[in-house]
């Protein structure tokens, strides 16, 4: 007969908590695990997500912790994530409400000053992200001089995302006599030297499988292209139910929110770029069902514990065998079922055929089931889907289309499910495009307005008329021709201005300066002082031989 929680010595008041809260029996982490933190060993556990391990540490924790004093908190327990350590205090609560204790979450994302107005008052265990504690250290509105038990969750995560030394740092600050879990699903490398460093003679429990069991669970690996997904998740979603979608990049996880919502699919995204407020939001909706899909990035995804979720959806092909593993272990657990699906783009086949390889997974790439935007057919566990015609389209080697508005299928050629079609529009232009007549500037984005006078008519036949040179206002080409011949033995001939015959007079006149003046002119063009002032009545303003002259005025 399976142990109940006053065998392992569970006080009555914690029990009766327990099973208002519909919490009978204890798991098999509970049960190993809560007899020896009672009597105030040191433990290191290792257990996945979601067996149980919160209620584990929290119940001897909320049984032990003594009444704390304002900013001096008595318990601490370690989150690498907000999501995870507010998970951790909610789960907590009831508990600590009938032992008549409080808990406060801390982390990033969120404001400092309620927060700081709790630890003034008071607080008996302290739930925190390790960043947001050391900032609230410096501080000096918290301390951890009083701490005299410390519990640091998901371990191996906290070494993943360079968060140890900040452990270490806290670790210093608290009770040498303090009592120290650990939770972690390796208990090597930088994790076993926390272990080594911190805790007094350990008991070790090792509860379930190191990794997910991928044997519980049904994989299907579909090659589709990128501009046909959205379509497809969709069916996947509205065929299975909740779904977790998960994105390789902050961006595509909106992207994805955007073009389900269109498809009428309530999504909602959860990553680093959202706020606390919006992150918890989409993952309290999606544990109560308001939404069927949460769309999560790989970090904002760690530590979450969500029931029942029916299937989950690699959009984005995983780059490490450890990433597919930690996705796909969000489904099929505690003996429940659960499917994998794996978007595989066609350039990625090689890459995926050799990660199935070393997972050991049997299941063959193969073409999406044929669908026509609602749910899928049935598709049998134990063998792939039935694939669609050749090339992945459907009998025939044809795709039905039909026109849709806002639904992710192709109608007329065109993709849509949030893609532009690639043709023109009916009626409208390209922006950008020039028209008949039009002249670009430089950096100018849009069309410069026509010039009075041009015309905007094609020709006969439907052509467009052929683009004219741009022309100087008031030059002719054999204006332009004579002005060439006699400028021709100018040696530096500088740009014309003006029009007519003043331009003409000026032209003449600058070339005479330039041969006046110009150090390489012939003897046959030199002008001596004397005849320069009998030609023009100029005094010099200079030494004999000088050029310098006062300029006379032209008339």
């Amino acid at each position: 007969m399976a142990p109940t929680f006053a065998d392992l010595g569970v006080p009555d008041s914690i029990c009766a908590a327990l099973r208002a809260a519909g919490i009978t029996s204890p798991f098999p982490v509970q049960a190993a695990t809560i007899p020896d933190l009672l009597a105030g060993r040191d433990v290191v556990g290792r257990a996945p997500t979601g067996s149980g391990k919160t209620l584990a540490f929290g119940v001897p924790l909320v049984c032990m912790v003594p009444m704390a004093e304002p900013k001096l908190p008595s318990a601490l327990v370690l989150a690498p994530t907000r999501e995870l350590a507010a998970q951790i205090a909610t789960e907590l609560q009831p508990l600590l409400a009938a032992a008549d204790r409080r808990a406060l979450a801390v982390y990033g994302g969120v404001g400092l000053a309620p927060q700081i107005k709790k630890l003034r008052r008071g607080v008996d265990v302290l739930v925190a992200t390790p960043g947001r504690l050391e900032d609230l250290i410096s501080q000096r509105v918290v301390s951890l001089e009083n701490v005299s038990i410390v519990v640091v969750d998901e371990a191996d995560r906290m070494a993943d995302m360079g968060f140890l030394p900040v452990v270490r740092r806290l670790l210093n600050q608290t009770r040498n006599d303090r009592q120290t879990v650990l939770y972690s699903a390796t208990l090597d490398g930088d994790v076993g030297k926390v272990i080594r460093e911190y805790q007094n003679d350990p008991v070790r429990h090792e509860i379930g499988a190191a990794t997910p069991d991928l044997t519980t669970m049904t994989h299907l690996f579909w090659k589709i292209p990128r501009s046909e997904r959205i379509p497809l998740c969709a069916s996947v979603i509205q065929t299975f139910g909740r779904t977790i979608v998960f994105s390789r990049t902050r961006h595509g996880a909106d992207r994805a929110t955007r073009q389900l919502a269109k498809l009428g699919i309530q999504a909602a995204a959860i990553h680093g770029n959202r706020s606390q407020g919006q992150r918890q939001r989409a993952l309290s909706e999606f544990s109560s069902g308001k939404v069927q899909a949460l769309v999560a990035t790989d970090v904002a995804a760690r530590g979450i514990h969500v029931d029942a979720v029916e299937c989950v959806l690699h959009f984005d092909p995983v780059d490490e065998d450890s990433a597919y593993i930690h996705r796909s272990g969000r489904t099929a657990r505690a003996g429940a079922s659960g499917r994998v699906i794996s978007f595989v783009d066609p350039g990625q086949v090689a890459d995926v055929q050799k990660m199935k390889k070393r997972l050991n997974l049997p299941q063959e790439i193969t073409a999406p089931p044929e669908n026509d935007g609602g749910a899928l057919p049935p598709t049998p566990t134990d063998e792939a889907p039935r694939p669609r015609g050749e090339n992945g389209q459907g009998q025939g080697g044809q795709r039905q289309s039909e026109n849709r508005q806002d639904s992710g299928q192709r109608s007329g050629g065109q993709r849509s499910g949030g893609q532009r079609s690639s043709g023109h529009r009916s009626g409208e232009q390209r922006s950008g495009e020039q028209r008949p007549g039009e002249k670009r500037e430089r950096g100018q984005r849009g069309p410069k307005k026509k010039p009075q006078g041009e015309s905007e008519q094609r020709s006969e036949g439907g052509k467009r008329p052929a683009k004219k040179s741009a022309k100087k206002p008031g030059k002719s080409r054999k204006q332009r021709a004579q002005r060439n011949n006699q400028t021709k033995g100018a040696p530096n001939r500088t740009k014309q201005s003006g029009s007519g015959s003043s331009a003409g007079g000026q032209t003449r006149r600058r070339q005479t300066s330039m041969k006046m003046h110009s150090p390489g002119h012939s003897s046959a063009d030199s002008i001596t002082d004397s005849s320069w002032a009998s030609l023009t009545g100029a005094r010099p303003s200079g030494p004999p031989g000088s050029l310098r002259m006062r300029s006379p005025s032209f008339t």
